[in-house]
C-alpha cells in the first residue's frame, strides 16, 4: 500500500506496520507485464495493487488443496491466477493425519440426488500433512521460475511464541511475498489452540497477532472464521495488533447431511463422520454479509491501507463484482477450482471485464466499495420508506376520487391511471 512506502521511523520505534516497509525488510513488489498489455488494448484494468503487491488480476487461489503442492501451484499461475495462497503449514506435519474420503457435495435436488448442480461443499480436511522443509523448497523453486507472481504463505501452529517466529522466519526465508494467518480452520486441532480456536477468541487472537507481528517483515493477513457472532470483533483487533489486511470468510461449520439409505452422516469414514466447513455457492449470501460488515468497520475505524481479501462462493465474475462492490481489494477462489478446475480464472476475468464494460468502470478501483454506502439499519429504512410516501402523495398521480374526473381531460386522466 501506498502509505505504508513513505513511512519514516526508527527501528526501535517502529510498529509492526512500519517495520515492514522499511528499506531491506520488505521487497519492492514488481509489476507484471500482462497489465500494460491489456490497458494498452482498451480493456477494462483488472490489475490491482495490495498492501504494495502487484497482482495481475484479484483472484487469488485460497489457501487449501489447490494450492497444495508446486505442480498445482505452477498450474496455477500458468493459467493466470492473480496469486496464489498454500495450503496452510505448520512446523510439524506429523501430527496432521487425514481420512478419506473427506469432502461432501450438496446439489440442486433431493437427498441422494446424483445429479444437479452442486451448490453446497463440506470438507473435514486439516492443513498440510507434507513435511514443512518439502513445502518451502517447493515455495523457492516457484519464486525462482514466477519472480513477478505473488505467492503467500499460509501458516498456523500452537499456542508458543518461539513456535511462530520459527515458523515465520522459515516460511519468510523461502521467498513468500505475504503471510496469511489461519485463525480460521473450524475443525482438526482445536485443543492445541489453533485455527478458529485463536479466532473465537478476542484475547487470545490478540496475544498471537503480537507475536506474528513483532516477527513478520511481510504482509500479513489474518484469516477469519464466520462462526462467531459479531466477525468485526476478531477483526479489528487483528488490524489493530498490526495486520496489514485480513481475509474474510473460512467455511462455515456444518454437517452436511444425512445418507437416508445407510441411515450414516456425510461425509462417511468407516460409519462415522465429524462436523466440518462449509463452502461453495450456498455460503455466498452469508460471505457477502461478514464481509460487508469488516468493510464498514475498515472505512470508519482504519484508514492506513489495510486491505480485505474475501472469500466464499465465488464461481463467476458477478460474484467477484460483488465482493468488490462491497469493498474487497481480492477475491479468493478455493471450492471453486475444486469444483470447475484451475482454467476457471479466464471466466472469472472475462465475466468481471463485461461487467465492467456495462458500467463503464475501466478499473477496479473505480467501483471497489460504491455499494458499500447504500447499507443502513432497519430503523432508517423505515423512515426513508415513509418519507418516500409523503413524497409521493405529495405529487399527485391520477385521480384520488371519482369526482375528479373532468369531461375536457377525461383521455389524460384514464391514462394517467394505465400501469404499462
Amino acid at each position: 500500500m501506498e502509505s505504508l512506502m513513505t513511512l519514516r521511523a526508527s527501528p526501535a520505534a517502529a510498529s509492526p506496520l512500519q517495520r515492514r516497509a522499511m528499506p531491506g525488510r520488505q521487497r519492492a513488489a514488481t509489476s507484471v507485464r500482462a497489465t500494460a498489455s491489456a490497458s494498452a488494448a482498451g480493456e477494462p484494468d483488472l490489475s490491482v495493487r495490495v498492501n504494495g503487491l502487484q497482482m495481475p488480476n484479484p483472484f487469488v487461489i485460497g489457501s487449501g488443496p489447490p494450492g497444495t503442492n508446486y505442480t498445482v501451484m505452477k498450474r496455477a499461475f500458468d493459467e493466470g491466477w492473480g496469486g496464489v495462497i498454500a495450503k496452510t503449514v505448520s512446523l510439524d506435519a506429523e501430527k496432521v493425519i487425514n481420512v478419506t474420503p473427506r469432502y461432501a457435495k450438496l446439489r440442486a435436488e433431493p437427498n441422494g440426488a446424483a445429479m444437479g448442480r452442486i451448490i453446497g461443499w463440506q470438507n473435514i480436511e486439516l492443513i498440510s500433512d507434507r513435511p514443512l522443509e518439502t513445502m518451502l523448497n517447493e515455495f523457492k523453486q516457484l519464486k525462482k521460475e514466477y519472480p513477478d507472481r505473488i505467492l503467500i504463505g499460509s501458516i498456523m501452529e500452537e499456542y508458543h511464541k518461539a513456535a511462530w517466529h520459527e515458523l515465520i522466519e522459515r516460511v519468510e526465508e523461502s521467498g513468500v511475498d505475504a503471510l496469511e494467518i489461519n485463525f480460521s480452520c473450524p475443525h482438526g486441532m482445536p485443543e492445541r489452540k489453533m485455527g478458529a480456536a485463536v479466532g473465537q477468541d478476542c484475547d487470545l487472537l490478540e496475544e498471537v497477532c503480537g507475536w506474528i507481528n513483532e516477527k513478520a517483515t511481510v504482509p500479513v493477513w489474518a484469516k477469519m472464521t464466520p462462526n462467531i457472532t459479531d466477525i468485526t470483533k476478531p477483526a479489528r483487533i487483528a488490524l489493530k495488533s498490526g495486520c496489514e489486511g485480513v481475509s474474510a470468510i473460512n467455511t462455515i461449520m456444518s454437517v452436511m447431511g444425512i445418507n437416508l439409505k445407510t441411515l450414516r452422516p456425510e461425509p462417511c469414514v468407516e460409519g462415522y463422520s465429524t462436523p466440518g466447513g462449509y463452502s461453495a455457492r450456498a455460503v455466498h449470501p452469508i460471505a457477502l454479509a461478514k464481509v460487508m460488515n469488516i468493510a464498514r468497520m475498515m472505512k470508519e475505524e482504519f484508514a492506513d491501507g489495510q486491505s480485505l481479501s474475501a472469500i466464499g462462493g465465488v464461481e463467476t465474475g458477478n460474484d467477484a463484482a460483488e465482493f468488490i462492490l462491497l469493498g474487497a481489494d481480492t477475491v479468493q477462489v478455493c471450492t471453486g477450482v475444486m469444483i470447475h478446475g484451475y482454467p476457471l480464472v479466464k471466466k472469472l476475468c472475462a465475466e468481471l471485464q463485461d461487467f465492467m464494460r456495462e458500467h463503464n468502470f475501466s478499473s477496479i478501483e473505480e467501483f471497489r466499495g460504491a455499494s458499500l454506502p447504500y447499507f443502513t439499519t432497519h430503523t432508517d429504512l423505515v423512515h426513508r420508506q415513509q418519507e418516500a410516501i409523503k413524497q409521493r402523495k405529495a405529487i399527485k398521480k391520477g385521480l384520488q376520487s371519482d369526482k375528479d374526473w373532468t369531461g375536457d381531460g377525461f383521455v389524460k386522466e384514464t391514462e394517467s391511471m394505465v400501469s404499462n
